[in-house]
Parts: structure tokens; C-alpha cells; sequence
């Protein structure tokens, strides 16, 4: 079972992004305040889910949140400041669009810069620990899904529909036949394995 929050003094919203790892598409981000009683059997690790478990976890964390907000780095973006900065910046900006203003950043992973200068904790697979970071990954993630098959519909060749733009053997053949599009990330290796970037 997920303990709410890391500490319960301050204000707490969890955080958390999808897609750092795709060739395609943008890295979104989202940061949750819960209420300290919340508690769902479902919520987890959004990777640990299935899909229909995440959309529905969805539907419950925006409807009981104290506050939540998503928020989208283009590719463009990433580009220009990489995918790690990129994953940060977007933890950043969703922390400042909550609603209710938190005191504490709780962050999955082992990196993170607090722009607002909010107290923060890097925690390593933090999703699997908190659920207020475990509601985050869930609507990272499946706001970012949205996101892909909107693309998809766009650019149906690459497979985004079933692979969201991740490294799959369909989306690198596609590439090889088809290119790259304006939603590729162009600092990324996009045939033989993604280049490191941090």
C-alpha cells in the first residue's frame, strides 16, 4: 500500500512526467496535491497499470485532488535544452499552474531543480511509494496517450497509436521508410539506440 505523501507538515504535491524515453512526441508532466485520507486500490505506478486502470484512476485523481495540473515540453523544446532539463521544466511549470500552491515537492528520480525555490525530495521510483507522485505518473501518462493518438492521426505510418512514440522496432522501420516528422526529437538517435543526453 502507497503512503499518501513523504511528510505531512507542509503542503505536498507529488510529481511526475511520461515520455522521456520516446523519439516522438512531447514529455508531459503533472504535479498533485491529494487529500491525506486518498486512498484507491488501483493507484500505483502508472507502468504497473493497464490502460484502462489508468484512465480510470484518471477520472478519480482529477475529481478528488485538492489541485492538479498537467503540463506539456514540445520536442522543439527538448531539443533546444535537452530531455532532462526539458523533464524538469515541465515538473516545474506544473507545480506553478496547481491551483492550491504547495510548500513541498515530492519528485520521482534523482534529479530535479526547484525554480520556484519550494523545498523539494528526489525520491527513486517514488511512483511505486507515494501516491500522491503515483497520481501524478497517471495522468502524465495518460494525458500523454491522448496527446499520441491525436499525432497519430496525423502521422499514421510510425505506429503512435500502440508504441505513444517509444523506440519500438514498428516506429524505427517507419522512420527508415518514411523520415522523420515536425514531432521527432531531432537530438535523439532515432535508428540504432537513443543517445544519452545527461
Amino acid at each position: 500500500m502507497l503512503e499518501n505523501s513523504y511528510q505531512q507538515e507542509l503542503l505536498e504535491a507529488g510529481c511526475d512526467e511520461a515520455g522521456r524515453g520516446c523519439l516522438a512526441g512531447s514529455v508531459f508532466a503533472a504535479a498533485v496535491i491529494l487529500p491525506p485520507d486518498f486512498y484507491h486500490p488501483l493507484l500505483n505506478d502508472s507502468k504497473q497499470m493497464t490502460e484502462r486502470q489508468r484512465n480510470l484512476l484518471r477520472e478519480v485523481i482529477e475529481r478528488e485532488a485538492v489541485a492538479w495540473a498537467v503540463a506539456e515540453v514540445t520536442a522543439a523544446r527538448i531539443d533546444e535544452i535537452n530531455i532532462l532539463r526539458a523533464s524538469i521544466e515541465g515538473m516545474n511549470i506544473a507545480a506553478a499552474n496547481l491551483k492550491v500552491a504547495p510548500q513541498f515537492l515530492s519528485i520521482d528520480g534523482n534529479r530535479f531543480t526547484s525554480h520556484s525555490g519550494l523545498p523539494f525530495k528526489c525520491i527513486v521510483k517514488g511512483d511505486g511509494k507515494y501516491a500522491n507522485i503515483a497520481a501524478a505518473s497517471v495522468l502524465a501518462k495518460t494525458h500523454r496517450d491522448e496527446y499520441m493518438m491525436r499525432l497519430h492521426e496525423e502521422f499514421p505510418h510510425y505506429g503512435w497509436d500502440r508504441n505513444k512514440g517509444y523506440p519500438t522496432r514498428e516506429h524505427r522501420l517507419a522512420i527508415r521508410e518514411y523520415g522523420l516528422t515536425p514531432y521527432h526529437r531531432m537530438t535523439f538517435n532515432h535508428l540504432e539506440g537513443q543517445m544519452e543526453l545527461f
